[in-house]
């Protein structure tokens, strides 16, 4: 789970590319959770350097501290107390229940919308109150129950790789 989280909170507004080797250096300079929540805010500000987004980086060292300290070093499973930690919205913590914990969360972020807006030739604005609440909706309806994990992290790839934002390659779309 924690590991998962790091992930995520990184590839928020950040391409994977430009991830990897801060995700890398960030596992080792904190293994764990524990890890984390001892270090200094300077060393977590140092070494989230050259990713921007500060905020991320305070808010996972709040969030560490109090994963710590409210629930004894391990990371809630469900979506709603994860939604409780500092930086930690409905999309990150419906990643890391479904993926860490097997839960049956739906996720919803920029690549999953572009995917159901094209598949169900959705004709709102995605990106309204209104377009994500039904989207999150058919996100979830469309959820295989027991399979959220590989489902959620295939449809966020699919996204990703074959149906780009520009110059999607549809026939080579599953």
């Amino acid at each position: 789970p924690y590991a998962i989280w790091v992930s995520e909170i990184m590839l928020q507004q950040t391409q994977v590319n430009t991830v990897m080797p801060y995700y890398e250096r960030w596992m080792t300079l904190f293994p764990t959770v524990q890890v984390l929540a001892a270090a200094d805010e300077n060393e977590v500000l140092n070494a989230w350097e050259g990713l921007g987004y500060y905020s991320r980086a305070r808010n996972m060292l709040k969030a560490a501290r109090q994963v710590c300290e409210n629930y004894q070093g391990e990371f809630p499973s469900a979506a709603e107390e994860l939604c409780k930690l500092p930086g930690v919205g409905r999309y990150t913590a419906a990643a890391i229940s479904s993926i860490a914990f097997s839960a049956d969360e739906a996720v919803l972020d920029g690549n999953v919308k572009r995917v159901l807006a094209r598949v169900f030739e959705f004709s709102e604005e995605v990106n309204t109150p209104e377009g994500e609440k039904k989207l999150w909706l058919m996100a979830a309806e469309l959820l295989p129950k027991g399979e959220a994990s590989a489902y959620n992290q295939a449809v966020m790839d699919l996204g990703a790789t074959i149906c780009t934002p520009k110059s999607p390659d549809c026939a080579g779309c599953p």
